[in-house]
């Protein structure tokens, strides 16, 4: 039986809630602050015209054209599932043993955002990362991991595995409605998921465990948040909320496996990672099974006994192969926006800063003019995302920690090209875990900080939630 602390529900009293009294940009004169963009140009000089399912799957558009092959061979590891080893494939194996996918692309779907699974589908663009309370940590382990893996099963619940090797248990979601009445008398019913793991195959799973859902995000413009000077992120954090606005986003401080030492996180759900290199190799590691020069371990434990099968190479993702990667992941441009002309988007924009959704979703941000890549350079860039730390509410807590981000805070998801999201992968989802199915129900999730806005958001006449939504399908 599964002890019922394996399970996380993520409920929310979403109905009879009152307006807070904090005004962090319900005037006119704090909404003013907040840029209105005005060019199309969402991702700089690298931004793309391209509105189908191939619009986050383009190079930069200032890219040079001698580094279009780097970008087109990044493109094929990224693309072409990975094998078991031994095999002639010999770039390409080392899977496993133990995994939750055998491509970069069976999770990041045309370069886009996952989707949970269906019915009885195994999970492949969704996955659950484990841990035990940090207080069962050394200083060393917490530093360098920011959690405590758990005996036995690693810090990730590998649902896969190669003949020979048993997955770690299956992962099974079930759901809890939940409903939220409009202005106006519309209700909208989201979907509370609740997260077990049933037939866990390396004995029991602890009494204590903790869980995160994860669901793999979009790659587009990620060269560029990269290259966001971090002085910025700095100056934008408020943890005490000083200006007493009613947000406090927070830098988290991350372990850099290249410089040893710990520096600001930007990449991932919760910004515990510092670089699109070290965020790319955890993602060979934990999902599929393949170590790294910077990533020289798997989430393999002693129990598992995964050394007894064959190697793809020590190690199994060469030097080259994780560069190309890296230059890939980094190169991916943003779609330019569409139907800024269109009056109701033009409200909308006005109305997502007045409902103070622009204070942890910043719209403009500046690329550091000796960033190390030219094409990502000197750009200014509007990804709607201050990149930092945000206490969302017990609703969509997964109440884990990673490194310094507590249970209930999640870093803010950029908004560059969601509009699209749903065009390059039709069952695309929202949120970290993917229980919105629409960006109206992606919003009714939103609390913590963020419940004033929704809350401004809820009690709008319906033409005017619309006008929101339309101006979040035009990035």
């Amino acid at each position: 039986m599964t002890s019922p602390s394996l399970t996380l529900l993520a409920g929310l009293a979403l109905s009879g809630l009152t307006l807070a009294a904090p005004a962090f940009a319900a005037d006119a004169g704090k909404a003013a602050d907040y840029p209105l963009q005005e060019t199309r140009l969402s991702g700089g000089a690298g931004s793309v015209e391209q509105f189908d399912h191939n619009a986050y799957s383009l190079p930069l558009d200032n890219l040079a054209m001698t580094k279009r092959l780097d970008f087109s061979v990044g493109n094929s590891f990224f693309r072409n599932p990975w094998v078991i080893a031994p095999s002639s494939t010999a770039a390409r194996d080392g899977l496993g043993p133990l995994f939750n996918t055998n491509s970069c692309q069976g999770c990041h779907l045309k370069d886009g955002r996952g989707h949970p699974p269906d019915g009885d589908e195994t999970p492949i663009a969704l996955f659950l990362r484990l841990s035990l309370p940090a207080g069962q940590g050394d200083d060393d382990t917490l530093e360098q991991l920011g959690v405590v893996p758990v005996p036995n099963y690693g810090r990730q619940l590998q649902t896969a595995a190669i003949p020979g090797a048993e997955p770690e248990g299956r992962l099974i979601i079930e759901h809890e409605p939940r409903d939220v009445s409009l202005e106006g008398g519309e209700t909208v019913t989201l979907q509370a998921p609740r997260y077990r793991i049933a037939d866990p195959a390396y004995d029991a799973l602890p009494e204590d465990l903790e869980t995160s859902p994860r669901l793999a995000p979009p790659m587009v413009g990620l060269g560029l948040l990269s290259a966001v000077p971090e002085d910025d992120l700095l100056a934008a954090a408020d943890p005490d909320d000083a200006d007493g606005d009613g947000i406090s986003g927070r830098v988290n401080h991350v372990w850099d496996e290249r410089r040893q030492e710990t520096v600001v996180g930007r990449f991932g759900w919760k910004a515990g990672e510092p670089s699109v290199e070290q965020q790319s190799m955890h993602a060979f590691a934990g999902d599929m099974g393949l170590t790294s020069s910077l990533a020289p371990a798997t989430d393999c434990t002693a129990a598992q006994r995964c050394d007894e099968f064959e190697s793809g190479g020590k190690p199994e993702v060469s030097d080259k192969v994780a560069d190309f990667i890296t230059f890939y992941a980094e190169s991916l441009a943003v779609p330019m926006r569409r139907n800024m002309d269109d009056p109701t988007v033009a409200q909308g924009a006005r109305q997502f800063n007045r409902l103070g959704c622009a204070a942890c979703h910043t719209p403009r941000q500046q690329t550091a003019d000796d960033a190390s890549r030219a094409a990502l350079a000197g750009q200014t860039i509007w990804p709607y995302s201050d990149l930092l730390l945000h206490d969302m509410g017990e609703g969509l807590a997964d109440n884990r920690a990673e490194f310094e981000a507590t249970g209930q805070e999640w870093r803010t998801p950029p908004l560059w090209g969601i509009g699209l999201a749903q065009t390059v992968n039709p069952r695309a989802r929202f949120l970290h875990d993917g229980r919105a199915k629409t960006l109206e129900e992606a919003i009714l999730w939103h609390g913590g900080e963020a419940e004033p806005a929704r809350e401004r958001y809820r009690k709008l006449p319906k033409s005017e939630r619309q006008s929101v939504l339309r101006f979040l399908e035009s990035l």
